[in-house]
């Protein structure tokens, strides 16, 4: 049995869960999400918990399981929590702006790049540490829609492998590599 899909999900204070068949709803404090699953998996409500079950060992509904279980537990805590994703501006000139919720980027590009927020989606701009980079702060209540914007946001500008200059993730390594070094032995 999967043992994502075993875990009971517990749904806090202040959430209610609807169930209908393959259609799971979530309504919470910041919000309702919904999602569909597959039909044949059975998802049960019971004291505080949500368990989701399969009838039998087919290969389709055991990769079905865990996916069904994690999607359910993303809504519960995006509707409670919410989801953030940060990225970082390193770069010589490199800025952010932010109008209304629309951001505007310059990143050494001729033109500034605007780009406005997918729905359930807003910025935010903060001042990073010792290096006074700033930090785009991209938040939501939909777990996928917030990886698919701060994947968009980076996508402009990745970052240079010589340099390490552009838009990546804060926790994010990224290895430069050496450069020309020019003739060497003689």
């Amino acid at each position: 049995m999967s043992r994502v899909g075993r875990q009971p999900i517990p749904i806090p204070a202040g959430v209610t869960v609807t169930i209908d068949g393959g259609h799971v709803a979530v309504k919470g404090p910041k919000g309702e999400l919904s999602c569909d699953i597959e039909p044949r998996l059975i998802v049960r409500q019971e004291d505080g918990h949500l368990t989701v079950d399969r009838p039998n060992n087919d290969a389709y509904l055991r990769q079905q399981h865990g996916l069904a279980r994690t999607l359910i537990a993303n809504m519960v805590t995006g509707v409670t929590e919410g989801f953030v994703k940060k990225l970082t501006l390193v770069g010589v000139g490199y800025r952010a702006n932010l109008e209304g919720n629309t951001l505007t980027l310059s990143l050494g590009f001729s033109h500034p790049v605007v780009i406005e927020p997918r729905p359930g989606i807003s910025f935010a701009i903060e001042q990073a540490d010792r290096q006074r980079q700033q930090v785009i702060a991209v938040s939501g209540i939909n777990k996928q829609q917030v990886g698919q914007q701060a994947a968009d946001i980076r996508r402009i500008r990745p970052p240079d492998s010589y340099k390490g200059k552009g838009v990546r993730y804060l926790d994010e390594e990224v290895k430069t590599k050496p450069g020309k070094r020019g003739a060497t032995g003689k």
